[in-house]
């Protein structure tokens, strides 16, 4: 996700400072995506830079308020009208160790994918609790939560899938392979032995 257009949605609203911004970001989400101030004023920094905000006179207290340009507006309508492609966020962390467990030597695949369910629905349970305790007004939250009990829910799937999966498959399809088409690695000249020597 970018903070750039968090900001820029932010300050379409009304001109803020940052931890103004900082707040309403993390009140927002929620607070699943904790924001460190430094990096809300090095992105207002490149926000100005690019023509996206101008920061205004400081007010009575000493803050800066920064306002959104014409070209802001431009670039978060641009933002809004776009869609998220998942293919931009491959690294799933969970899916590498599922990966991995399944061709490292002595790794109990089974105690990994059962491990993580159970944390998993922690989790899903957690997020269901706090959305039955949340105000219906709350509209922006309650959107938030929902997103990550459908991710938990998937996960929970992938997980179910994944050890059918593995039930089936032989145990000699889960040793460590070679992979295919990777060309032999060259000698160098530091590791290639002198001619006399060979």
């Amino acid at each position: 996700m970018s903070i750039k257009y968090s900001l820029l949605a932010l300050l379409k609203a009304k001109p803020a400072y940052g931890y103004e911004l900082r707040a309403s970001f993390e009140y927002t989400t929620g607070s699943t995506w904790p924001l460190n101030i430094g990096q809300v004023y090095t992105t207002l920094a490149r926000l100005e830079r690019d023509g996206l905000v101008n920061s205004l006179p400081e007010n009575d207290q000493g803050q800066r308020l920064y306002e959104i340009t014409e070209g802001g507006l431009g670039s978060l309508e641009a933002w809004f009208s776009s869609p998220v492609k998942s293919i931009d966020n491959t690294r799933d962390e969970l899916a590498i160790k599922v990966a991995l467990a399944v061709t490292t030597p002595g790794v109990d695949i089974a105690s990994v994918l059962q491990k993580q369910r159970v944390s998993t629905l922690r989790t899903l349970q957690e997020y269901t609790r706090l959305k039955n305790a949340t105000h219906s007004d709350d509209l922006a939250w309650i959107l938030v939560l929902e997103s990550m009990i459908y991710r938990a829910e998937a996960e929970i799937r992938w997980l179910d899938h994944t050890e059918a999966v593995i039930a089936r498959t032989p145990r000699h399809s889960l040793s460590p392979i070679e992979p295919k088409g990777v060309p032999a690695q060259p000698e160098s000249e530091e590791t290639r032995a002198p001619a006399s020597r060979r």
